[in-house]
């Protein structure tokens, strides 16, 4: 069909592209994967990756054609480049598919052939407006030739061009394909609330889609710890309630919760596993900048290490019992009096009687104290994302990095 011009998708624009492409003479269809590969430099594998009956990506294709294209390497002299699009799921391409090609090629990579990740990042149906304007480019190899090879046959295209890990190409596809389910499930979930409560759902996310500094931005897209405070905490569990008293399902806005606890019992499995009983919190407020501890999850974190035993010694530069006011002094004194008796405004104080520090602000400052008071024999437990965890003169544990 192709070799006709003719398209096998039916797409705008498709047939005219097809056609044209089959007239100019510049491709050349075939079915021997042992002429496609001796006669081209590059092979760019877009084979599908479908479900297997147990949710499992189905890499049977990938796998074949990474074979084939292994024996018909091995008597090929000129470096042949090989670029995976089809969505694969993390570590395919290194720990699965290369160990296949090298095999059967008898080369190692990098040195007789060269792998890499190209996701794509088209839609089905307008695929020729998406390819001409992406997003980004993104490449991920392990060697320069591979990404010079690419940024000649894409770096026209009027984007950024990033380079990456393999793993990260791979993982930022399936991260994108996820954001994408995750946001329409979000609508729909409004569109249904709203509905039971006789709202405009296309009016409520017309203006929320307005906000490019939280809503639509950067804004709480970067790991870290648990969300809590005195807002999103007591307004989720309003939607729900609403949504209930309504019979309203709302399965994805009440996941989240729940997945919130499981990053807090995280946090207390990382510390208990260190087989330490002095801990020592730097920081307590639900977020840096605050003195506000209403749901805070190293609140929470911190009653469940009392609750195992652990002896807790705690400092935040914001939280001073004796200038908390109004909400703040009462949450304290009805919820959490024990905690206040265990803070200490003496950094070098709480660092001296801890084994395990967890640190829970982003600060700076406060990074740079700390980090020339540890001492070799601290183990800390980061929940900021320290950005020089690795030149500290002890060990640092990221919660999820």
């Amino acid at each position: 069909v192709i070799r006709e011009g003719k398209t096998p998708v039916v797409e705008e624009g498709m047939v005219d592209l097809m056609a044209a492409v089959a007239r100019s003479g510049r491709v050349e269809v075939t079915h021997d994967i042992a002429h496609a590969v001796r006669n081209s430099e590059m092979s760019l594998v877009c084979v599908g990756t479908p479900s297997a009956a147990n949710g499992s990506q189905d890499q049977s294709a990938v796998l074949n054609l990474a074979a084939d294209m292994g024996r018909v390497l091995r008597d090929k002299a000129e470096p042949h480049v090989i670029v995976f699009r089809s969505t694969l799921v993390p570590g395919t391409v290194e720990d699965v598919i290369r160990p296949i090609i090298e095999r059967e090629s008898g080369k190692r990579d990098g040195e007789g052939f060269h792998l890499c990740f190209q996701p794509e990042f088209l839609r089905e149906g307008s695929s020729i407006r998406d390819y001409d304007k992406p997003p980004f480019t993104i490449v991920g190899a392990n060697h320069a030739y591979p990404v010079e090879r690419l940024r000649a046959l894409f770096g026209h295209l009027a984007c950024e061009f990033v380079t990456t890990s393999v793993r990260s190409a791979e993982m930022v596809k399936l991260c994108c394909n996820n954001f994408h389910t995750l946001k329409i499930m979000f609508a729909n979930e409004t569109a249904r609330i709203c509905n039971a409560l006789g709202v405009d759902p296309f009016e409520v996310m017309d203006l929320l889609c307005r906000d490019k500094q939280l809503n639509i931005s950067k804004a709480y897209l970067k790991p870290g710890y648990a969300f809590g405070g005195s807002c999103l905490p007591k307004d989720l569990r309003a939607t729900m309630y609403l949504a209930k008293q309504r019979d309203v399902e709302l399965p994805t806005l009440g996941a989240l919760l729940p997945s919130n606890r499981v990053h807090v019992d995280l946090a207390l499995s990382k510390v208990l596993a260190s087989g330490k009983r002095r801990v020592g919190f730097i920081g307590l407020s639900f977020k840096t900048g605050t003195d506000d501890l209403r749901e805070s999850p190293l609140v929470t974190l911190a009653e469940q290490l009392i609750g195992k035993g652990v002896e807790l010694a705690v400092y935040d530069p914001e939280v001073h019992l004796s200038r908390l006011l109004g909400a703040n002094k009462r949450y304290i004194e009805q919820h959490v009096p024990h905690i206040g008796r265990l803070m200490s405004a003496d950094l070098a104080d709480v660092v001296a009687r801890s084994e395990v520090l967890i640190v829970g602000l982003q600060d700076t400052e406060l990074f740079a104290s700390l980090r020339a008071l540890v001492t070799p024999d601290h183990l800390v437990v980061d929940l900021a994302n320290i950005p020089d965890a690795g030149q500290w003169p002890c060990a640092v544990e990221g919660l999820c990095w």
